[in-house]
C-alpha cells in the first residue's frame, strides 16, 4: 500500500489536462507503467488511486454479498464514473469532464494526499473545507483515535 504525502496546487489546461507535480510524481513511480484510476469521492471531490490500490478496493467489493440491495447500491454508486488515467509523454493526465462537473472543479484545483489516495478538490471548496477545522481538534483526535493505543505528540 502506498502512502502519499503533500498538498499540491494545480491548474487544468484548456483541454482538461493536469500536469502531475514533480513532488507527487516521484511518489508514483508505477503510474506510468500501471496507470491510475480516478473516481468520485464521498464528498463533492474526486479521488485518484494507483491501479494496484484500486484493484485491492475492487477485490474487497467483490467479497461483499451482492444479493443484498444496499450492497449493490453502494457498489453501483462507489464505482460510478471510475475511469483509468494514463500519463502522457509530458506527465499530464486528462481528467474526465463528467467527473469534474460532478465535483464542481474549475481550472484551479488542489491535490491533497490522504494516506493511500489523492483527493482532487476545487481550490475554493478545499480552502473552505480546511477553514472549517473543528474548534478543538484535540477533542476530535481523541474521539477518532483515542482507542487506538498509539502515542502521538502534537
Amino acid at each position: 500500500m502506498s502512502n502519499f504525502l503533500g498538498e499540491f496546487d494545480c491548474k487544468l489546461d484548456a483541454k482538461g489536462r493536469m500536469m502531475i507535480p514533480s513532488g507527487l510524481r516521484k511518489q508514483l513511480p508505477e503510474a506510468e507503467r500501471e496507470g491510475l484510476v480516478i473516481n468520485r469521492g464521498f464528498e463533492k471531490h474526486l479521488v485518484i488511486y494507483t491501479r494496484k490500490e484500486w484493484d485491492l478496493i475492487i477485490a474487497d467489493l467483490a467479497k461483499l454479498n451482492q444479493y443484498e440491495k444496499r450492497t449493490r447500491e453502494f457498489i453501483r454508486y462507489f464505482t460510478r464514473g471510475a475511469t483509468e488515467l494514463t500519463l502522457d509523454a509530458a506527465g499530464r493526465i486528462l481528467l474526465p469532464k463528467a467527473l469534474l462537473e460532478y465535483a464542481g472543479i474549475g481550472n484551479d484545483l488542489v491535490l491533497a494526499c490522504q494516506l493511500n489516495k489523492i483527493e482532487v478538490w476545487d481550490s475554493k471548496v478545499y480552502d473552505l473545507q480546511m477553514d472549517s477545522e473543528p474548534e478543538n481538534f484535540a477533542n476530535l483526535a481523541e474521539e477518532v483515535m483515542g482507542g487506538m493505543g498509539r502515542r502521538a505528540d502534537g
